[in-house]
């Protein structure tokens, strides 16, 4: 357990450090569509090169960088969420099952289980990775939020503790099939080749 954990958590910090310049850049440009977002709080980047040019033009090459703690705690949780319960189902529903019961049909329920424990679990922290990365500084340079526990600290006072899994259902529709096809996916490969 402790190293399907580490290793869960170790790919997941290095996966992210290096996509969040990309991660940051899909955030803003997303949010710049959502309904309601007023003309003069739009970034209104024309596409994606759009984005990187003028975030290091505007903000400084460090920007591109903005929330990279975030989002490697985010994935970190993601990745340990996923991989950890998918292993503990598939060793509980394999006791479970009859004997000569399918492997895939095993792995299948497993992930399935998995799928609910990876957006539960990872969601808080995509919130939170959300909102850092979105955030803008007032007239005066200063931003909403002043890190990972601020921004966690002032979301749970606004928006109560069930705020932190604001559009779950949502979200599991995004990372449910993720995490099943990714585990179907692994599964087969780890059986064909180890």
């Amino acid at each position: 357990m402790v190293q399907k954990v580490g290793a869960s958590l170790t790919a997941g910090c290095l996966g992210s450090f290096v996509a969040t310049p990309c991660d940051l850049v899909l955030v803003r440009m997303q949010s710049d569509k959502r309904p309601g977002i007023p003309e003069e709080a739009r970034r209104n980047y024309t596409g994606v090169f759009n984005a990187f040019s003028r975030i290091v033009s505007e903000e400084g090459p460090r920007a591109m960088y903005t929330g990279a703690v975030a989002t490697c705690v985010r994935a970190m949780a993601l990745n340990m969420f996923m991989l950890v319960s998918f292993d503990e189902a598939k060793e509980r529903i394999t006791k479970a099952m009859p004997e000569g019961t399918s492997a895939l049909r095993i792995t299948i329920q497993a992930s399935m289980v998995s799928s609910i424990f990876t957006a539960g679990g990872s969601l808080p922290f995509d919130n939170i990775k959300t909102k850092l990365q979105n955030q803008k500084a007032n007239a005066e340079g200063i931003k909403p939020f002043n890190g990972i526990v601020d921004c966690f600290t002032k979301t749970v006072a606004k928006e109560g503790i069930t705020g932190l899994w604001a559009g779950l259902p949502t979200f599991y529709f995004r990372v449910g099939p993720h995490a099943i096809i990714t585990l179907l996916v692994a599964d087969g490969l780890r059986k064909k080749f180890c």
